[in-house]
């Protein structure tokens, strides 16, 4: 519509488009949208289709109640509802979607193709919309229930294409959306396949089962149930054994009423009560749901409806934080004293052949304060023993040198030693090696002291090992004795089959074992088979958190590598191995700060020094 004025009315299909930038910003979002629609529907079977990550194809066909030809239509125009019809429905929410945005949005930026029927038609209603515009509308042959098709995702808006990622980083994200959806209902039998290939076959079961059946079969040891009840809220689900907690945040899950949310207060409760449980870096994993009474809380503070208020936030907080630690104590997951003890049998009867002694103090009767003390210490009679050596000792020492026959320094590798740190020839000696607190090396040079943080001084020398393999493409390996299995969630196993190349680049051998399963069969020469199990999941953790910023796969890889590896605060160093580490610090191209920009050793020259102490 247009006016005399400087103001004119959008058309519907610009405002859709709108709409469609806050509620449609990649295929994860048009998963979300179709399966709640699903989900309300009361569908117990839903099948879901994904093609290139999304972009060419997102297919959700479900058994649910469906929609007669008016509805089939109506479904697509702005504003336009069954869930909810007054303002007072607002503050009674209990269905996923009630706003009547996501299908006209959807329609708007793609093409869709929507079949449906309910129980009481005997044919269905087939509608075909492309960019908004109605293209076909008929009637057809189709079970009850829905299949709503989406293709060619912003095909009419290049720039928001444009802008979206590769077909993995995509497809984590829809694996993402279907989890958060298939958790909470359990009851709903999913599928899914991946360009033709079955990732998830969920079948019906407890909250429990659905956890497993997402996450792997390791998980069932993992979790520790929660569970309590007042009159505010009701808290079920379970947390995750701290020793099992990993690096990422992804396995952290609130759901309030059936639906899921974000609450960083919440998660805050949560990570009170792990604290000092969980090693460095490692973060709390959970899947707790939180039932409350609708009217307290309010689900329409944000287009993708994920964050929420409750009105007694401070109630459920304490709550939240008392049940957490109870679980933690019931199942002897944090450090307690146990006064109920048994103490009858820690005393022990003894006979009268064993009656306690009366402590002797022995004294050296020939002391003389006025002798020499090695005199008078090794005076027959002393309480003091003459230690006594074999034959020939000093010969053990006289070719201690610590070189080998070649005349490098010999270097012995502790068992805790990480295997990558081996030392190169050292070309120029320094003065003395100083380890301090287990953290830091002290040496020196010309200029004056300098003081090294040994686990950086490592991560920098890993991370320039693992770009060099990349630029020379060439790193050896070495067969495993006994092949490691390891099972992956599916968003992780689409990461991991991204990094494959790469990774075999590095001297890794991995080879696919199944659904969601890979075998690896050999690992880089310089590594050991012990770390070869742990090392990718937490790599994978690792690399997850390195890609939010703006560097090259290979980079992040490296990176989250080298943080895996680097050797750990507190762990000893022999001398040898101190020079060895600062002269290959002092190699690299910068020896300055590690990749994440952190500085890793600092300077106090002697002039400095001598101004304050000389």
């Amino acid at each position: 519509m247009k006016t005399n004025g400087k103001i004119q009315l959008l058309s519907p299909q610009v405002a859709n488009q709108i709409a469609a930038g806050e509620v449609i910003q990649r295929p994860a979002n048009v998963l979300k949208e179709l399966l709640e629609n699903s989900v309300d529907a009361g569908a117990t079977a839903i099948q879901i289709l994904l093609k290139d990550g999304g972009k060419t194809l997102i297919q959700v066909v479900d058994n649910g109640s469906g929609m007669n030809e008016k509805d089939a239509l109506a479904c697509f125009e702005r504003h336009a509802t069954s869930k909810i019809t007054s303002a007072e429905d607002l503050f009674n929410i209990s269905t996923k979607g009630f706003r009547g945005e996501a299908m006209a949005s959807i329609a708007s930026i793609a093409h869709i193709e929507l079949k449906t029927r309910t129980v009481d038609q005997e044919l269905a209603h087939a509608v075909t919309i492309e960019g908004g515009k109605v293209k076909l509308a008929e009637s057809c042959q189709h079970p009850e229930g829905t299949n709503a098709a989406v293709k060619h995702l912003f095909y009419n808006v290049p720039a928001r294409r444009k802008f979206l990622k590769s077909d993995a980083v995509e497809t984590k994200h829809l694996l993402e959306e279907f989890s958060r959806v298939a958790l909470i209902h359990p009851h709903i039998h999913f599928t899914l396949h991946q360009d033709d290939e079955e990732s998830y076959n969920l079948p019906p079961g407890t909250f429990k089962h659905r956890i497993i059946g997402l996450f792997g079969k390791n998980y069932r040891e993992k979790l520790v149930p929660i569970e309590e009840k007042t009159d505010i809220i009701r808290i079920t689900g379970f947390i995750l054994k701290p020793e099992s907690c990993k690096k990422s945040r992804g396995e952290q899950f609130f759901f309030a009423n059936g639906r899921f949310v974000k609450h960083s207060y919440f998660h805050h409760a949560i990570a009170n009560c792990f604290e000092g449980l969980l090693a460095s870096g490692a973060y709390p994993s959970y899947f707790i749901q939180l039932e409350v009474d609708p009217k307290e809380v309010d689900v329409n503070i944000h287009p993708t409806k994920i964050e929420v208020k409750f009105t007694e936030e401070r109630s459920i907080y304490a709550i939240l934080t008392a049940t957490v630690r109870k679980a933690l104590n019931q199942y002897h997951l944090t450090p307690t004293l146990d006064f109920d003890q048994e103490t009858s049998f820690n005393h022990i009867p003894f006979t009268s052949s064993d009656a306690p002694k009366e402590p002797e103090i022995k004294v050296d009767k020939n002391f003389n304060p006025f002798k020499s003390q090695e005199e008078s210490q090794w005076k027959k009679g002393s309480s003091f023993e003459k230690r006594t050596h074999p034959a020939g000792w000093e010969k053990l020492y006289e070719d201690d040198t610590g070189k080998n026959d070649a005349g490098q320094p010999i270097i012995v590798a502790e068992e805790e030693n990480d295997p990558l740190f081996k030392p190169n020839e050292i070309q120029e000696k320094s003065r003395f090696f100083q380890q301090l607190q287990k953290r830091y090396i002290l040496t020196e040079d010309q200029q004056g002291l300098i003081i090294v943080n040994q686990r950086r001084a490592h991560e920098r020398v890993l991370f320039d090992h693992f770009c060099n393999a990349f630029e020379q493409k060439t790193n050896s390996s070495q067969q495993l004795l006994f092949p490691e299995v390891l099972e992956f969630p599916s968003k992780d196993f689409v990461l991991l089959k991204s990094l494959l190349p790469d990774l075999e680049q590095l001297g890794f051998r991995l080879h696919e074992f199944g659904k969601s399963t890979v075998q690896i069969t050999a690992v880089p020469a310089d590594l050991s088979e012990a770390d070869s199990k742990s090392l990718i999941e937490e790599v994978l953790a690792q690399y997850q958190v390195e890609q939010k910023g703006n560097s090259t796969i290979r980079d992040n890889l490296a990176k989250a590598l080298s943080q895996k590896l680097a050797i750990r605060q507190g762990h000893e160093l022999l001398p040898e191995e101190m020079e060895t580490l600062v002269v290959q610090l002092m190699a690299c191209k910068n020896p300055y700060s590690t990749p994440s920009g952190k500085p890793i050793y600092s300077t106090y020259p002697y002039n400095l020094i001598d101004r304050q102490l000389g």
